[in-house]
């Protein structure tokens, strides 16, 4: 069986991040579950004008509107931009920078 979904149409729940998370007060993230299979979770997440930081699991992304920049604790930057195919760490310590909103579809290694 195959599956697809449209990654810029898919429909995000929007929240603001935790006081602890968000670098630039009012920062919002938003996130889609869209799919799990095959030992895989394939979602959405978006992120507004702003700075942020987080830490993740392993998780390969790509970016498929917007830009910004995310570097992790070494000083290692990934410049994001439409297209821009990334991967994170479980040890990562993320700053996100996104000086346009940001949105990307991420993969993960299921959780089950």
């Amino acid at each position: 069986m195959i599956n697809s979904f449209q990654a810029r149409a898919a429909a995000t729940e929007w929240s603001d991040l935790p006081a602890e998370k968000s670098v630039t007060p009012g920062v919002r993230t938003a996130i889609a579950e869209l799919w799990s299979d095959a030992g895989f979770d394939v979602g959405i997440w978006e992120h507004s004008v702003g700075t942020s930081t987080d830490t993740f699991d392993d998780e390969i992304f790509v970016v498929i509107e917007g830009r910004g920049t995310v570097t992790d604790q070494h000083g290692r930057t990934i410049d994001l931009a439409p297209g821009v195919v990334g991967v994170l760490h479980p040890d990562d310590e993320t700053t996100w920078v996104i000086t346009e909103p940001l949105r990307k579809v991420w993969i993960t290694r299921s959780s089950d």
